[in-house]
């Protein structure tokens, strides 16, 4: 299903669903004005054709003891397609790292870490950031206040 043949009931769901992962299928269709079983089947129609990816829970990071927000831009020695691929793998067992992007300019990567203290956060980067494969240089930048955040996509 191309984008563009997403109608606005498809875009209604969307929306609802970004901000309302759990809502029931009654509760969905009746907000976007069908009934429950065509509802359903556009829902299952979209989680097939990958406009939904999963449904989650946002969990609150300060009240789990997360506050600390560091963005850890990555430079690698050596770009060559191995030693890429070997950094990328690797981030993907740090549960620190929520978010990891390749990413242009005179860095190499972004990385999205959460950690309880600043403590918390050099203790990550002297034992295990700086000893990822292939890094050169880690350049840390800490969060003072998150002024937005969304998961929701603008449709």
């Amino acid at each position: 299903m191309p984008n563009n043949e997403l109608d606005k009931h498809d875009i209604k769901i969307l929306n609802c669903l970004q901000s309302h992962a759990d809502i029931s299928m009654a509760d969905l269709g009746e907000a976007v004005g069908l009934s429950h079983t065509p509802c359903w089947r556009r829902v299952k129609r979209l989680e097939e054709a990958g406009y939904i990816a999963r449904r989650v829970t946002i969990l609150n990071a300060e009240k789990l003891q997360l506050s600390v927000t560091v963005h850890a831009y990555i430079t690698i020695k050596s770009h060559n397609e191995e030693s890429l691929l070997a950094f990328e793998k690797a981030v993907q067992d740090l549960d620190d790292i929520v978010e990891c992007y390749s990413v242009t300019g005179d860095k190499d990567y972004l990385l999205k870490v959460v950690a309880s203290s600043v403590d918390h956060y050099e203790k990550l980067l002297k034992s295990t950031l700086v000893h990822l494969p292939n890094v050169a240089s880690v350049n840390s930048v800490f969060a003072l206040k998150q002024v937005k955040y969304t998961t929701a996509l603008p449709l």
